[in-house]
């Protein structure tokens, strides 16, 4: 039972990040903003890094029945934020226009992810799979925030262009 639920998250943790690329490059694809393309391009080859860990880690599994310690974890947390998430980046993006609703539509993405991978770290007793979920996660999470940071503050500029301020 356990080799079959490893193997069938680890394929559902591929798709996940297949998707996830596949979604920033398509947005990436049809943006005019240099910064605005440059941000999803970085996340999706982000979503391909995770995409090649899994691959791996499912090779690893099926072929030996037990997860390889990661030389994933020697990759760093992502830098997004301090290399892209800069006050031009932000005001290139309308807060009610395409790119706005794409970071809506990847925050439920990476909220997805980072439940995916918390539970199966929280759930496995094996220590190189609860490793490299945790990892995932936090990675996943780091994207998560720059999101949801980045979504409040089109938000927010919404509400300063529109005057639903209240006081």
């Amino acid at each position: 039972m356990e080799e079959h639920t490893a193997l069938d998250i680890l394929k559902k943790a591929i798709l996940f990040e297949k998707r996830g690329e596949a979604f920033y490059r398509k947005v990436a694809e049809q943006t005019d903003s240099p910064e605005v393309k440059e941000f999803f391009r970085m996340m999706a080859v982000e979503e391909e890094n995770h995409q090649d860990v899994l691959s791996e880690q499912f090779k690893a599994y099926k072929e030996k029945g037990r997860f390889n310690p990661g030389e994933y974890q020697t990759r760093n947390a992502p830098e997004v934020a301090s290399e892209v998430l800069t006050r031009a980046l932000r005001e290139k993006i309308s807060g009610a226009g395409f790119e706005s609703a794409a970071i809506s539509a990847a925050v439920s993405m990476e909220e997805r992810s980072v439940e995916l991978y918390g539970k199966r770290a929280g759930a496995t007793d094996d220590p190189e799979e609860k490793k490299l979920y945790q990892w995932l996660s936090d990675w996943e999470r780091d994207h998560l925030n720059i999101l949801l940071d980045m979504d409040r503050q089109l938000t927010e500029q919404i509400w300063n262009d529109q005057n639903f301020w209240p006081f």
